[in-house]
């Protein structure tokens, strides 16, 4: 079974990381970091003290789950604003700069068909430079 987790950046720098989606599990768990790698720890932490609190309690715990992170975009955007410049995002994905601005600093919510055209576009140009070999 496959758990949604999403990853969203706090307005004080720190991440987050909980469980969301369609949830079919019996229990929630939640990580904190300064950074991504650092919540993805803290959360897979969380899910072995469920294992274990499950074992203590003589319960059996759900078997063949797989979490699958995902950022929320302004999260996703803000985490590689390091690499990725507002124009060059602006190139990418068709979207102005000063819209993605807005997404990132929170000032307006994305519709999920801008979510997904987003997504979208950084899955081709991901895929693009994926197809790219140097000589």
């Amino acid at each position: 079974m496959k758990v949604q987790v999403i990853i969203e950046r706090g307005a004080d720098g720190t991440f987050a990381a909980y469980i969301g989606g369609d949830n079919r599990l019996p229990f929630g768990v939640i990580g904190e970091g300064e950074t991504v790698q650092e919540t993805k720890m803290d959360f897979m932490s969380g899910v072995e003290d469920m294992r274990d609190y499950y074992k203590q309690e003589g319960k059996p715990f759900p078997e063949g789950v797989e979490f699958e992170f995902k950022y929320d975009l302004p999260s996703f955007l803000q985490y590689y604003a390091y690499a990725f410049t507002l124009a060059g995002l602006e190139r990418i994905t068709g979207v102005n700069q000063r819209q993605l601005s807005h997404y990132i600093n929170g000032v307006r919510k994305p519709s999920p068909a801008t979510v997904h055209k987003i997504e979208q576009k950084i899955h081709d140009f991901a895929a693009e430079i994926g197809a790219v070999s140097f000589v």
